[in-house]
Parts: structure tokens; sequence; C-alpha cells
């Protein structure tokens, strides 16, 4: 994206640089979709394990798994549909939320850039920690949620309904993981000071905290809190190390004065 000495740009070369990074993300999350396409069944055995061993009863043969069900014609299609984009989605995470970082960076100084790139290199581990985190508490969410089902009753849940939960709690768990990699990287690249970050500790609590309970797929509080309390030290984290970051440039700066 060509850009003005100052770093500004023009708007219509902004807009293309913006319809590039959307096409170029629209390809990155297809090609993540057809791999989840390509292991349909390899996913939907693995997720299915809090709730039945979905692959020894197709071993056996067996007409249903537990309490999961298919509903209607189109129900088979739709499900792996859902299941092969949602999976690219996860897959994919780091390289289109690059993209969304590249579409940022052009109005940044070339020193700026190099700098920031060392931090965009932990977006993938930490994606990958809170996408980890947010399957490894699914079979302890499961059996709470269905722990409040009347005695005597049965609860039949639709598969796909099912599957939408679990990949939307991964998905959820790996970018929230991300924030403490922008609010880093904001600040190395002199965006946000670490005293920006900080002081306003409470509100950011009180976000994270409403943001969870928003957007969280389940209502239960173990997942609520499985994601709240990791996020909370996460930016408190962050804004550590950015007191640091500010501490070495402004130490940086009186010797270069010097």
């Amino acid at each position: 994206m060509a850009a003005t000495d100052s770093g500004r740009m023009p708007l219509l070369e902004h807009l293309r640089e913006l319809r590039s990074r959307v096409v170029k993300t629209a390809l990155i999350i297809s090609l993540g979709s057809a791999v989840g396409w390509f292991f349909y069944n390899e996913i939907i055995t693995q997720l299915a394990r809090p709730v039945c061993d979905l692959r020894a009863a197709q071993s056996a043969g067996a007409q249903s798994c537990g309490a999961l069900y298919i509903n209607g014609v189109l129900g088979p299609l739709n499900l792996q549909i859902k299941v092969a984009v949602l999976s690219g989605v996860i897959l994919t995470a780091p390289l289109w939320l690059y993209q969304l970082w590249a579409f940022i960076a052009p109005a940044l100084h070339r020193r700026e850039k190099r700098n920031s790139i060392i931090f965009l290199t932990a977006a993938t581990p930490f994606f990958g920690v809170g996408a980890y985190l947010g399957y490894s508490i699914l079979p302890i969410a499961v059996r709470v949620l269905f722990g409040f089902t009347p005695t005597s009753l049965t609860n039949l849940v639709k598969f796909d309904d099912y599957l939408d939960f679990v990949l939307r709690a991964i998905l959820l768990f790996g970018i929230a993981f991300e924030l403490p990699v922008f609010l880093v990287t904001f600040n190395a690249i002199g965006f946000l000071s670490g005293k920006a970050i900080l002081r306003p500790w409470r509100i950011w609590i009180f976000g994270i905290t409403l943001f969870v309970a928003g957007f969280t797929p389940s209502a239960d509080p173990l997942s609520m809190l499985g994601l709240a309390i990791p996020l909370i030290l996460l930016y408190l984290l962050a804004g550590g190390i950015a007191l640091l970051v500010d501490r070495r440039r402004a130490k940086k700066m009186i010797e270069n004065e010097l």
C-alpha cells in the first residue's frame, strides 16, 4: 500500500488495501475449510468425546451415539459445512489475524514494523494455548450443564448445535488469548503506554468480565471463570511488560540526549 512520508494514505488506497486483505482472509479461511472438510470425521469424533465415543459407535455399526442426533434431510450436509467452515476459521486464525495486523501496519514507520513483528510471532502460540484451554474445559462444562437435566428426563442434543457450541468456545478462547499480544505490540510501536494500559484496570476487568459473560457459548460459571481469570492475568502481565518497555525506552532516550 502506497503511503506518504507521514504514514498517511489516500482514502481510495486505504479501501483498496482493505479489499485486498478481505480477499486474502477469505482465501485463507477457504483453504482451512477445505482441510476441515477433508478431516470432517476425525474432527467430529474428537469433539464428540465429552458426550459419547463416536468412533467406537461407528466401528460397532451402532445406529446412535449417546444423546446426540441429527435432524432433517439437509442436516448432515449443513453439519459438515458448518464444521468445515468453523474448523477453517480456527485452524487459520493466526494467518487471518496477521491480515488484520497487516492492514494496520502500513501506517507505521519501518522501524516500528520491525519491532512489532517480534511480538506478532507470539500470536500463534497464544492462540494455540487459548484454543487448547477451551477444548480442555469442555468435558467438565458439558457434565456441569448436563447435570441440570431433571431426573427421569432424557436430554437429547442436536449434534450441529453441540458442535457449534464446542467450536465457538474453542475459537473464542483462542481469540481472547490474543489480547496480551496486541497490547504489548501496541506498546512496542508507541501507540499505548504501560500506564495507559494499567491505569483503567477496573474498567478493563469489568470489560473482560462483561465480554466473557456475553460471548461465552455456555452460561455455566466454570466456562466463564476459565476464560475470565486467565484473561485478567494476561492483561496485567501485558501491562507489566509494557511498563518495563517504557522504562527501557525512556532510559535509552536519556542516554541518547547525553
